[in-house]
């Protein structure tokens, strides 16, 4: 009987003798999807680890992905993301097209004030960081751009859930509201009126949630079509700043990135 796991065209393979076969595609992405939280340079064998592949396919899969050109080998023998998939991920509106519109403002506000300015969307239920501006004196480790990260816990993710739909509140509570320090939300009715407060008064607060450190401060953006499609931030990491002035330079901030997507048509169904 020919061994499936090896055999050069086969449609889908059965990773998990429980579970449903696993077409080429889903293998392919599940290797793509490994580079994420950091990892930039892997080795066959982590990448065959972390999707669960037996290492013949995982090997062959890399192969194909790597002709293409959506990953690259290095001189050590490790892959990272190719540039032919940078290109084409260039294309994404969403990303891409939001990054380049709110880049002048958010480095407007970062010079301003010195401390890290962070841009982000909804995906799911998480939030990926699309852009950021931090100084060297001011290191912050995350988030890192292209990072997915929890909602209920930073300003930026809070801003975030509160305009996102009611099933996807629901649907962050029930899997659990994991605690980062003693101060993070993880009581959903606590949570819920926290989400209504920043519907009403328009920006977020993160009283060191996610570390013993930072205080964030956020606001949405808004797409042609009124819709919230971001939100902008500023980490402090320091005490006895103007609370008010923040939030007025952070509002004013997501303000003026929501009128250039306006402009550009941003948001709009057939734009």
């Amino acid at each position: 009987m020919p061994d499936r796991t090896t055999a050069p065209d086969d449609e889908t393979e059965r990773g998990d003798p429980a579970g449903p076969p696993r077409s080429v595609i889903d293998r392919a992405l599940s290797i793509i999807g490994t580079f994420q939280g950091g990892r930039v340079r892997q080795t066959l064998s982590d990448i065959s680890r972390r999707t669960g592949l037996p290492i013949a396919t995982c090997y062959r899969i890399v192969q194909r992905l790597a002709e293409w050109g959506a990953l690259e080998r290095d001189a050590d023998g490790r892959y990272n993301i190719g540039l032919r998939l940078w290109e084409v991920a260039s294309m994404a509106p969403r990303s891409v097209g939001l990054q380049r519109l709110a880049r002048p403002y958010m480095q407007d506000l970062y010079e301003t004030t010195g401390y890290a300015c962070h841009l982000a969307i909804r995906e799911g239920l998480e939030l990926v960081s699309i852009e950021r501006f931090q100084s060297p004196r001011r290191p912050v480790r995350r988030p890192l751009v292209g990072g997915r990260y929890p909602l209920h816990a930073t300003a930026i993710g809070m801003v975030l859930l509160a305009h996102a739909p009611v099933e996807v509140q629901d649907a962050v509570m029930a899997r659990g509201l994991d605690a980062y320090t003693t101060r993070t939300y993880t009581d959903a009715d606590v949570l819920r009126r926290v989400l209504d407060d920043i519907r009403r008064t328009g920006f977020a607060v993160s009283d060191r949630q996610v570390d013993e450190v930072h205080v964030g401060f956020a606001a949405p953006v808004r797409g042609a079509d009124g819709s919230v499609v971001a939100a902008v931030s500023l980490a402090l990491d320091e005490q006895g700043v103007d609370a008010k002035n923040v939030i007025h330079l952070v509002r004013l901030t997501a303000t003026s990135i929501s009128r250039a997507l306006v402009a550009a048509g941003f948001g709009l169904a057939d734009a």
